[in-house]
């Protein structure tokens, strides 16, 4: 991506205006329903038995349950509570997101409208107001990235943001393992310019490459080693089950045996879908729908109905754009895209849901907004295109606000109808 200056202003305090708001829209009303739903079932259950020290939810890495378990611990077991800690990593996380796209395409607008993409594409606000492991996974994730991005900028700090974006990382993975994929990410693309740039001494030169002064022995120090200790250190709970403890010097055996609890879950699920399904938004996951604090209400994951399918030619735009003309942080969120969600299509898990898509989602609204943009630096005709997007998103997000947030709904029973436009929503 280069050290190039800019002229525009860094928009962080926007961003960071963007990330309240959003926080306030997710905590409103965040206790209800006022009981478990869909899979917080698993996680608070899971929470409790960290606190007791005791083996639950095995097949899960254990940063997620053990900051959920602070949460309990610290505020109380409500729902309120359990949910605290995903909203937060929300705002968290799209905030992060913003820095990531401002260090990634020195570009403030479209840092801001990438943002407001992510901010109103579903996804992120569903997942941000349950008690689930993906938040948390998401939010460090993107501060991991963003922290990697950062040292390409800022040569003369690159070594401790390069040790902070390993030590996110590594957190990442240690809440889910949806995150794998984007580990080797900054490593290759490190090993990858060392190489460009100095050749067959890539392996022990200092200069040069993405990232000059830090060698790529270093670099596999920040990028490699300490992810992985990061992320081993997240199982100290588990080291210390008073029931079967996790033998911390046979990280193998223990990882196969969490294969295998999630590779044996087999029987058919309602709401399973494809990574294909995904990509058009085809397959909707009710996670609530019934009488509940005294009304009906409704909590649906889909995706934006416009931003999530005019995302996929702008990904097209990227992957053209970066290959074509040189725009290296076109080509970047599109293969983040690709990566993350090859890693599903590859992957033997035999239940999938839609949650799944969370963080290749969150790299096609970078796409998005890249290629709005250019439509409008470009094409006079059509820059009516790139606001209008920005205005239909927010309208979509407002009108499917209610079945998106168990607000009440007044309609009854048959509430639902008027948001379900595909079948494979119903």
């Amino acid at each position: 991506m280069g050290r190039s200056l800019t002229a525009e202003r860094d928009p962080a305090d926007w961003s960071a205006v963007i990330a309240v708001f959003f926080l306030a829209l997710v905590w409103w009303r965040l206790g209800i329903p006022s009981q478990i739903y869909f899979d917080e079932v698993h996680y608070t259950a899971a929470a409790r038995h960290v606190l007791a020290d005791t083996r639950f939810n095995p097949e899960h890495p254990m940063l997620g349950k053990t900051v959920l378990a602070g949460a309990i611990a610290w505020l109380g077991d409500k729902p309120l509570y359990w949910r605290a800690p995903s909203a937060l990593a929300g705002a968290l996380g799209l905030f992060a997101f913003a820095r990531l796209m401002w260090f990634a395409t020195q570009r403030r607008a479209v840092t801001l409208a990438a943002q407001f993409l992510l901010a109103t594409n579903f996804l992120w606000f569903v997942q941000s107001r349950i008690a689930m492991l993906d938040m948390m996974m998401a939010m460090l994730a993107m501060v991991g990235l963003w922290l990697c991005a950062s040292a390409l900028r800022r040569p003369g700090s690159a070594r401790w943001r390069l040790a902070g974006g390993g030590i996110a990382l590594g957190l990442a993975l240690g809440a889910k393992w949806s995150v794998a994929p984007l580990l080797v990410v900054p490593g290759l693309v490190f090993a990858a310019a060392k190489l460009k740039d100095t050749g067959l001494r890539f392996g022990w030169a200092r200069g040069g490459g993405a990232v000059p002064g830090i060698s790529l022995p270093e670099a596999a120090l920040w990028l490699g080693l300490v992810p992985l200790l990061v992320y081993w250190l997240t199982f100290w709970p588990a080291f210390h089950w008073t029931s079967q403890p996790v033998n911390p010097f046979d990280p193998v055996g223990w990882h196969n045996y969490m294969l295998q609890l999630q590779d044996s879950v087999v029987k058919p699920h309602p709401y399973r879908s494809d990574w294909w399904q995904w990509i058009i938004n085809a397959r909707a996951i009710w996670y609530l729908y019934e009488v509940v604090d005294g009304v009906q209400r409704g909590i649906v994951l889909i995706g934006n109905p416009f931003t999530m399918l005019a995302g996929l030619p702008a990904l097209g735009w990227c992957l053209w754009a970066g290959l074509r003309q040189g725009r290296r942080d076109a080509l970047a969120f599109a293969l983040l895209y690709l990566v993350s969600l090859g890693f599903w299509a590859v992957s033997g898990k035999p239940v999938q849901f839609y949650y799944h898509y969370l963080l290749p989602a969150t790299f096609l609204m970078a796409c998005l907004a890249l290629a709005l943009e250019d439509l409008w630096a470009r094409a006079d005709r059509w820059r009516w295109l790139a606001p209008a997007t920005l205005v239909l998103s927010a309208a979509l997000f407002a009108w499917f606000y209610p079945i998106i947030s168990a607000a009440p709904l007044t309609g009854g029973k048959m509430s639902y109808e008027q948001w379900m436009w595909l079948p494979g929503w119903r």
